[in-house]
């Protein structure tokens, strides 16, 4: 009798197994399996943003990625977090240190973004730069305008309550987890003055 083909259920549960172990997905011998899921993810659970783009509010943490850039890295001493809101048309990426130190700063990219169609997320970076530790209702900062020359993007692929599966406009494959226990009003710089009327 032939072996049943694995469900998107099986899948996302081998998948979440592996990102949840801090560090070891990125290890060579892991990396494969991790794509191969991701991939098979994309075909059997795609994302519907006209019908989810609520579950993208949230703070997110990278656990694996197709990159090899140094502020994509995945390490148990870092945290690469990405915090979305876009019922109010903002974003911004994070890389702190995990643990206590965390809160006390991190290196931090403001952006704009908006939903635009089934799965693509636009992207507008504005500032960036360093993020220090919240005082009273205000954080410490020295942030800088950055100038984007070119569209950014986001295709969010997979999406549910804890796996986000998207792909960037220079083609890089993210797998992140959400982190339910991290407040995103904590995270963004300047807290009621970082919001935006909805489009």
């Amino acid at each position: 009798m032939a072996a049943s083909l694995p469900t998107a259920s099986d899948l996302r549960s081998e998948l979440l197994h592996l990102l949840r172990d801090r560090g070891h997905p990125g290890s060579a011998a892991e990396a494969p399996r991790v794509r191969e899921l991701l991939l098979q993810l994309e075909r059997l659970q795609p994302a519907n943003l006209v019908s989810e783009s609520d579950r993208l509010t949230g703070v997110w943490e990278l656990r694996w990625s197709s990159g090899r850039q140094p502020y994509l890295l995945v390490a148990p001493w870092l945290e690469n977090l990405q915090v979305l809101d876009p019922a109010h048309g903002r974003a911004i990426n994070l890389l702190r240190l995990a643990g206590p130190l965390g809160p006390l700063g991190g290196i931090a990219v403001q952006a704009r973004i908006a939903v635009e169609g089934l799965q693509r997320v636009s992207v507008r970076f504005e500032r960036g730069g360093w993020l220090g530790p919240r005082l009273g209702e205000r954080r410490l900062e020295l942030l800088r305008e950055v100038r984007q020359s070119y569209p950014a993007w986001l295709d969010i692929t997979v999406l549910d309550d804890r796996l986000r599966v998207c792909r960037g406009n220079a083609g890089t494959l993210f797998a992140l987890l959400r982190r339910p226990e991290l407040n995103p009003e904590d995270l963004f710089a300047q807290g009621k003055d970082m919001h935006a009327e909805p489009a």
